[in-house]
């Protein structure tokens, strides 16, 4: 069986188990009520997210793993803000898929078997989604630990920029 016929199967699985799920929900009473569909529907999405990681594996494509963690990622904030009901959250939540990325990045270099190329720039990104977090997250009334401070972060991150070309050479 080819990659392509692999991943055709999968694929049509998937979306088989999906629509045989959803159908169940509207025709048997009292499913919908036992599964709480509107509570917990950012699963799907973090679900989907792990179906492009698995189908990644499955075709031997690694690189699928920086859209998996970017569809969990932003399924596992919506989770989060549909329990708490902090929708306004986003205004600063979504600093945080350059991190997804970064995360992403580390995975495909864990499963492609060549962590050392992407590790750097994956803990780049991951460290600029924390930086990002933390500006944004202030800025918006989210108590963060640097209070007031938050500005270093911004003076630190321009002198490292400005000095790590120097430190290379």
């Amino acid at each position: 069986m080819t990659q392509s016929q692999r991943s055709a199967l999968v694929g049509g699985l998937v979306l088989i188990s999906l629509g045989a799920l959803f159908l169940a929900v509207q025709l048997v009473p009292g499913l919908r009520e036992s599964m709480a569909i509107e509570f917990s529907w950012p699963l799907i999405i973090i679900g989907l997210g792990v179906f492009l990681f698995v189908l990644g594996l499955l075709v031997g494509a690694p690189d699928m793993a920086i859209p998996a963690t970017i569809v969990s990622g932003i399924g596992g904030l919506l989770f989060w803000q549909n329990s708490t009901g902090n929708w306004e959250s986003w205004a600063y939540a979504w600093t945080l898929i350059p991190g997804f990325v970064g995360l992403g990045l580390i995975l495909a270099g864990l499963i492609g078997g060549n962590l050392r190329q992407r590790f750097g720039g994956g803990m780049v990104l991951i460290l600029i989604s924390a930086l990002m977090f933390a500006v944004f997250g202030s800025i918006l009334g989210v108590p963060v630990a640097l209070g007031s401070y938050w500005p270093v972060l911004l003076i630190a991150l321009g002198l490292l920029i400005l000095f790590r070309p120097l430190l290379r050479s």
